[in-house]
């Protein structure tokens, strides 16, 4: 095995990225611009089965969108292509084909009514949970069973076979895992687990193994639910006479409550989304997505990378250069990391607040299109404070753009005197003669009005965003009346004196 970094993101087309597969390629990431690697991603599509059309768009798509697309792939190019694992078909037999000469696989000609009836008799016999394997395996119709010549015509007259891993008995395998330590599985508790199907494809077993000697893998970086498969691969790679490369298995991400992992159909169900991206099914039904939820993707992207690994510090903003840098398989937690939906939003609300004015008001101008790129990025200055996402800032500041049609009730009821529209009127008369109409110049205004006339600010304020704003809370008032000009700050009060009086 090379001493390069060389590591890969192997998803299957079979529907919709969930964001434990983005955290999966969030890490190999990390950990390849870490250490100067290479980060690929291999389409893993040999159960044709379950290929879903457009799942493969999808996945690069997502990548894409959160900032860590590899540099090798279908359609990036590379010197170890084909990344598609259909598009390889013809690699894998040869090697099948070797290892039933090395005698560590052998072909099996039992049909799935063969099999069903075998689970079946089991189970009434008391053992439910019957595998094909080191025991039961002398039982059944395979070349182990029997006659050479017998196989032989089987296999020229093109009958149904697959070709079985032929586990050895009783026999410890180990394995260094980088997160979890050493992990130790006796050979008794494996099955035979099927490498060639029968309708000419490798498992994804065979498939990965191979492709991961053939592309140079150094590191196989992936979820915790491939775990139990990993001695099989440790054994298949023992039976090529192959280096296997180094394991890490990430823990599952868990629901909010902890219990039970985060699933696909988890998520709008809670209240959150659980894909990058919307994806809408063959039948209609929509699956949410950050992407379209608001998450901008360099907070989606911190929020990830904190499921499951911290720094060791109380630094939780990074960026993804930072992350890279402090990366590191040791600290990635061998426990499930539990989704909290909460911290996904204050992440977001973290990383608008940082964002440049100038680049939400450029997002605003698809709502306000008759507004100039500097008075919404001014909008989204005033507004961002107090916002998760964009579409907040349009929600909560459209008084910014458009004069309120109705006035919050509570303030109404609360703030809303039998001296107040007094009140108003004489600061009215005086706002009108402001002539530098900008924030200090107003308040400085207000001020003096309010200690002439021996009024409380606290009482007084609340009336005057009334007025202008239709809201009892907001950005500072002053900022208010100076974006949206003096002319305009007087047509509401005006407009605001007859609804409330």
């Amino acid at each position: 095995m090379s001493n390069k970094v060389r590591v890969r993101f192997a998803p299957s087309p079979t529907g919709p990225l969930h964001i434990g597969g983005i955290r999966t390629a969030l890490y190999n990431y990390l950990f390849a611009k870490k250490h100067q690697g290479t980060f690929l991603i291999r389409i893993e599509d040999t159960d044709q089965n379950r290929f879903v059309p457009g799942a493969q768009d999808y996945i690069m798509e997502s990548l894409n969108w959160a900032g860590i697309m590899p540099t090798e792939g279908p359609e990036l190019g590379g010197e170890y292509g084909p990344y598609v694992q259909s598009e390889r078909q013809a690699l894998y037999k040869p090697y099948a084909d070797t290892l039933v000469e090395n005698g560590h696989a052998y072909y099996a000609f039992d049909s799935s009514e063969e099999l069903t009836k075998m689970r079946d008799h089991s189970k009434t016999a008391g053992m439910p949970n019957w595998q094909y394997n080191s025991i039961t395996r002398s039982s059944m119709v395979n070349s182990l069973t029997l006659s050479r010549e017998e196989v032989q015509r089987r296999l020229d007259a093109c009958e149904p076979h697959v070709i079985r891993m032929k586990i050895p008995r009783n026999e410890d395998v180990r394995f260094e895992d980088l997160i979890r330590g050493w992990v130790v599985v006796n050979t008794n508790n494996l099955d035979d687990k099927v490498l060639f199907k029968s309708d000419g494809m490798p498992t994804y077993h065979l498939a990965n193994i191979v492709d991961d000697h053939m592309m140079k893998i150094s590191h196989v970086i992936r979820g915790e639910e491939w775990l139990p498969s990993a001695p099989l691969h440790v054994l298949l790679y023992k039976a090529f006479g192959w280096d296997a490369p180094l394991f890490a298995h990430l823990p599952l991400l868990l629901r909010p409550d902890g219990n039970g992992k985060l699933s696909k159909r988890d998520g709008d169900r809670l209240g959150f989304p659980v894909f990058p991206l919307n994806w809408t099914t063959a039948e209609g039904e929509l699956y949410s997505g950050y992407r379209e939820a608001g998450y901008l993707p360099t907070a989606f992207i911190n929020m990830l990378a904190f499921l499951g690994w911290n720094p060791g510090t109380p630094q939780e903003i990074f960026s993804l250069e930072e992350l890279a840098q402090s990366f590191s398989l040791n600290r990635v937690s061998k426990s499930g990391a539990k989704f909290d939906a909460d911290k996904a939003k204050w992440f977001q609300q973290q990383y608008l607040k940082a964002l440049d004015n100038t680049i939400i008001g450029q997002e605003l101008l698809s709502h306000y299109p008759t507004e100039s790129i500097e008075r919404l990025a001014i909008m989204a200055g005033l507004m961002k404070e107090r916002a998760v996402f964009i579409s907040d800032i349009v929600a909560e500041g459209e008084y910014l753009i458009s004069a309120p049609i109705e006035y919050d009730e509570q303030t109404v009821i609360k703030k809303w005197k039998a001296d107040s529209a007094d009140i108003m009127r004489e600061w009215l008369v005086i706002l009108s003669s402001i002539t530098s109409f900008n924030a200090d110049n107003i308040e400085k205004s207000f001020k003096a009005y309010l200690e002439d006339q021996h009024l409380a600010f606290g009482a007084t304020m609340p009336q005057l965003r009334l007025l202008l704003t239709g809201k009892g809370l907001g950005p500072g008032i002053f900022d208010i009346a100076a974006f949206i000009g003096k002319k305009e700050c007087i047509s509401r009060m005006q407009a605001g004196l007859i609804a409330l009086t």
